[in-house]
């Protein structure tokens, strides 16, 4: 089974400063239908413009993965951690007993782009931890390169939680699949482009929860970007 969340039935908050688009429910977004799926709790496609960002904020018992577009993101954090997320780059927080964070677009002239992820652990209370990797494009042309995972294996970020995530560039034509073992479920987001889903289209900032198929093919139908996420 397919279910398809199209980019348009997202919900959506213009704050001037950020532009973003909220797969599932957050912050004065809400709906019931759509809190989350499995261990998959947030995807926010944010957009900030320049000179501006996100003050000084605590989270807990949360897994949160940024995932860069366009421009840069300069993070700061109470671990002491100070750095800056570029396309290409993934960075991953254990937020477990409590961390504050700040994160910021510096630049002057250019808008900043990403996805920020959370993805619930599977235990509550863990130590604070920071993670910052860089997935070259050809490491995901034309192939699923796996970018988070609980063991932190073939080079991932390692995450907290029985959970698997892919990123894969397409072009025209190319296809690539992934077989999902019984009892496993995956979501599909699209981050640029379009590509098709077991037969079915999609395109940029569309979603799809797919339970009990076997497989899932995927095939661009124009230069795409996208994460798979596979989860229990």
């Amino acid at each position: 089974m397919v279910r398809i969340r199209k980019a348009s039935q997202r919900g959506h908050a213009d704050h001037g400063w950020l532009n973003t688009y909220h797969t599932f429910s957050f912050a004065d977004y809400y709906d019931p239908a759509h809190m989350g799926f499995r261990a998959l709790r947030v995807i926010n496609e944010d957009r900030v413009q320049p000179a501006m960002g996100f003050p000084t904020h605590p989270h807990r018992d949360m897994e949160i993965i940024s995932y860069v577009l366009e421009g840069a993101l300069e993070h700061r954090d109470s671990m002491d951690n100070g750095s800056t997320i570029r396309p290409g780059e993934v960075q991953q927080m254990t937020a477990g007993t409590g961390i504050t964070h700040s994160e910021f677009n510096h630049s002057a002239s250019e808008g900043l782009h990403f996805l920020q992820i959370w993805i619930l652990p599977a235990h509550n209370g863990l130590t604070p931890g920071y993670q910052q990797k860089y997935f070259a494009p050809d490491e995901k042309r034309g192939c699923l390169r796996l970018i988070a995972s609980p063991d932190g294996r073939e080079g991932s970020v390692t995450i907290h939680q029985d959970a698997h995530l892919f990123a894969s560039l397409l072009e025209k034509g190319e296809r690539v699949s992934h077989s999902l073992h019984p009892g496993r479920h995956a979501w599909l987001q699209i981050v640029r482009g379009e590509v098709t889903l077991n037969g079915q289209q999609l395109a940029a900032g569309d979603g799809a929860a797919i339970s009990d198929e076997p497989t899932v093919a995927l095939e661009g139908l124009t230069s795409a970007e996208l994460l798979l996420f596979d989860l229990a």
